[in-house]
């Protein structure tokens, strides 16, 4: 069954890749290209080296979001989401600072970027720009040909890093239930989803550490396909939790983008390369015990001992999971870290808070805000129900 499942991959990746270079030189022949977009995504690096990564798309027409969109409009964006028409061996010209650089996109239009700066960075600052032009190919009307992408470069004197899941662990996605979660991610937008309550001052907190005024790096790791990226953005900056780079998935027919790339092995891989690449900073994991979270932050404790300062788990799970989860807790405290299982926002503030990671003082704004979010809808409130999309659209048949 297996060397079926690989066998299949294997050619359907390479029909599909086939498929799109060959539709994409058609269109590029026949002038037909929409306006280009270049769309960096937040980086990362160290005062020694820089990481960028990013896509080169043709414009879609995916428009803002706004509280009054529709189901059908957010239905459509979520549609030309993945619908992308992605750019092979696009150009790009790369300026950070007085240095200048090309790459290329592969076949699926992402690139990624290594800069060793040739000058100091001022380390005072916490993001860097990096300007990107399109060089080729060039299409008619205007897209975004030239961008700033940003890369995160933790200051000296961070306390330590966060690493933290996104669905189930800061935005309500029901994710234990792939109905629910599929109706919440296509049928709303960031205006329309909810934050887990309290979330966004716990991690404002975090990010201030426990001084109260310094700035320790937040980094997002979620399986979710990076033609989200947008959405999840925007959701962050709506919320007023804090920016900080994101590590999404790759997705398609391919044997390492779809079949071969599970849920476990793409979170510890990006999680591996946060640590490696920030080999002097200690980090806090958050996550939920819906998923494989406890799994994977085990591995993550053990593979790195001395790295892993606290694990903060929101229990969402119930049955057998719950049992399976505080066999790894006993297992973990045996490491001498402590791997805690919470309720809410404020249960992981309160540790937070004895443990010295964030300030006593920022413990009212987080309860605060737990009381503020708990009177938002509640996720059977938030989702649409099928019944009016379904009547709508009889209504356009029969019209």
């Amino acid at each position: 069954m297996s060397s079926w499942i690989d066998t299949f991959t294997k050619v359907a990746g390479r029909v599909e890749k086939h498929f799109d270079l060959v539709k994409f030189n058609i269109k590029l022949r026949s002038g037909w290209l929409d306006p280009v977009q270049i769309q960096p995504y937040r980086g990362h690096g160290t005062a020694q080296r820089l990481y960028l990564k990013g896509r080169v798309l043709e414009y879609r027409g995916v428009t803002s979001a706004s509280n009054a969109d529709s189901v059908w409009e957010n239905l459509l964006n979520m549609y030309r989401r993945f619908d992308s028409h992605e750019i092979p061996g696009a150009r790009l010209r790369v300026r950070f600072g007085s240095q200048e650089l090309e790459t290329t996109t592969d076949h699926e239009g992402y690139f990624d970027l290594e800069i060793e700066p040739r000058e100091p960075l001022r380390l005072e600052r916490v993001w860097h720009d990096v300007e990107l032009t399109l060089i080729e190919p060039k299409a008619e009307g205007q897209g975004r040909e030239r961008v700033v992408g940003h890369v995160l470069v933790p200051p000296p004197k961070s306390e330590f890093g966060v690493i933290s899941d996104i669905d189930d662990t800061i935005v309500l996605t029901g994710a234990t239930d792939p109905l629910t979660m599929a109706r919440i991610v296509v049928l709303n937008n960031p205006h329309t989803r909810l934050p887990f309550e309290g979330v966004a001052a716990f991690y404002q907190a975090l990010r201030k550490g426990g001084t109260g005024a310094g700035y320790n790096p937040i980094f997002y790791v979620s399986s979710s396909p990076w033609n989200l990226y947008d959405l999840l953005i925007d959701f962050l900056n709506l919320n007023g939790i804090p920016v900080g780079p994101l590590f999404l998935r790759d997705v398609g027919l391919e044997e390492d983008r779809l079949l071969k790339s599970g849920h476990h092995e793409h979170k510890l891989k990006q999680i591996r390369t946060i640590l490696d690449t920030h080999p002097d900073l200690p980090f806090l994991l958050i996550g939920d015990s819906g998923q494989e979270d406890p799994e994977i932050y085990r591995e993550v404790v053990h593979e790195y001992p001395g790295r892993i300062k606290a694990v903060y788990i929101r229990d969402v799970s119930v049955g057998e999971r719950d049992a399976a989860i505080h066999k790894i807790i006993t297992e973990i405290q045996g490491t001498g870290i402590e791997m805690v299982l919470v309720a809410d926002t404020v249960a992981a503030a309160e540790h937070a808070a004895k443990q010295g990671f964030i300030t006593a003082e920022a413990l009212p704004e987080v309860r605060a805000e737990k009381r503020k979010d708990e009177q938002a809808p509640t996720i059977s409130e938030q989702v649409p129900v099928l019944g009016p999309i379904a009547d709508a659209a009889a209504d356009t048949t029969t019209s």
